[in-house]
């Protein structure tokens, strides 16, 4: 029907275009005006029965955090070029492990074991590694992790720790705030022997009595 409707449309107003008497001029023109009005509400009409657009996209929600049990509990030892960390862990599958090694630090993910993820990490270790030669090797009962000494030395541990007994840079310029330091160190660590000694000490400098808390182990 639209297409009948535009045809006539089309004729009438070629008509017009070539009629010259006013009457038949309008006739024309009111004619041409009905089936404009008719046009457009046929219009109107289809485009109210064209469904809507449903959307088929899946909404996906963001899948929430993963939880991580720690691995806290392992062994470890070592030789001169590499450590090997011993990590406790059955039913392992090595496509489900996540590893990031870096200079000072390494974290590695064990996901979807019998329905758990685990992890074992440290934030910051004892002395820089190599990680591009650094590995995860999966065994039927354990997992190792083996990470690559950037320098040969013996690691007293795998966490990093300051060493206490080195007094820091800006004492140089004051000797006797490093010696204090190192006291307190001292008196930290040592027994109740070694911390009567070390209060004495104290005491017999603030008292002026010496002038080096450290003259009695010369």
């Amino acid at each position: 029907m639209a297409e009948d409707l535009a045809l006539d449309l089309e004729e009438l107003r070629h008509l017009q275009s070539i009629a010259k008497r006013p009457r038949t001029l309008s006739i024309l023109s009111s004619e041409i005006r009905n089936l404009e009005k008719l046009s457009s509400e046929t219009s109107s009409a289809r485009a109210s029965q064209i469904p809507a657009p449903i959307s088929t996209g899946t909404r996906v929600s963001p899948s929430p955090a993963l939880k991580y049990a720690s691995l806290a509990s392992f062994s470890w030892d070592q030789d001169n070029d590499k450590v090997k960390i011993y990590v406790s862990l059955e039913g392992v599958d090595e496509s489900k492990i996540e590893s990031k090694f870096k200079p000072m630090s390494f974290d590695v993910k064990f996901h979807d074991i019998q329905g758990k993820n685990y992890r074992c990490a440290i934030s910051k270790l004892h002395k820089e590694i190599v990680p591009e030669k650094c590995k995860v090797v999966v065994k039927p009962t354990r997992v190792i992790i083996t990470l690559v000494k950037a320098s040969k030395a013996n690691w007293l541990d795998l966490h990093f720790k300051e060493d206490k007994l080195k007094p820091g840079l800006d004492k140089e310029k004051d000797p006797m705030a490093g010696i204090m330091d190192l006291m307190k160190n001292m008196y930290e660590d040592g027994d109740d022997e070694m911390k009567k000694t070390i209060a004495k000490a104290w005491t017999d400098a603030r008292s002026g009595k010496t002038a080096d808390p450290l003259s009695s182990y010369r």
